[in-house]
């Protein structure tokens, strides 16, 4: 008779509540990036060298901090808690959906041991293609535009919201069509 090893069920991953940050955290995401950088990234073959760390756009939506991050490895739009109705703890890992004044996108949550929970959607990685530091910036506050951009209406809600012409109907015309007839 063979015996069966019952194994543990596998826990949900943990979940590191984030703390809401009251000022704006560029210059704290700043520093966090430029040191890591400076100590873990710096010789990797995919790194943009033309790049540096920068901060662009940090804004409140919602009561959470929401902007974009340019490092030589990656530009990134951040969601770090501000005690805001955006914010949701979910595991490191973890996808989420948002909807933002431009749409729904997905972001990935993110727990890191210096900065703590925070969530991220890629906009470029790797970041190759850019060829300065301008271009990435421009990059960065067309994504942030874009971010915050409440999207057209679409033309069927452009019609519907628009009044028609009206043409003016004569009584027998107004008769024939509560009758359902054609003129």
């Amino acid at each position: 008779m063979t015996e069966r090893i019952r194994q543990p069920a596998l826990a949900p991953p943990p979940i590191n509540p984030a703390r809401p940050r009251e000022d704006d955290p560029s210059a704290f995401l700043e520093a966090h990036y430029r040191h890591v950088w400076q100590t873990r990234m710096h010789d990797l073959p995919f790194v943009n060298g033309a790049l540096a760390v920068e901060s662009v756009g940090f804004q409140r939506l919602d009561g959470d901090w929401l902007g974009v991050v340019i490092t030589p490895w990656f530009v990134n739009l951040l969601l770090v808690s501000g005690g805001g109705q955006l914010w949701g703890d979910i595991p490191a890992g973890e996808r989420r959906y948002l909807s933002l004044p431009c749409g729904t996108m997905q972001f990935i949550a993110d727990d890191d041991p210096d900065i703590g929970p925070y969530q991220y959607c890629p906009l470029i990685a790797p970041v190759d293609q850019l060829t300065d530091m301008a271009t990435a910036r421009l990059v960065a506050a067309d994504a942030i535009r874009t971010v915050f951009a409440t999207p057209p209406a679409a033309p069927e809600t452009l019609a519907a919201q628009e009044p028609a012409e009206k043409v003016p109907v004569s009584r027998r015309g107004f008769f024939r069509r509560l009758a359902g007839k054609r003129n």
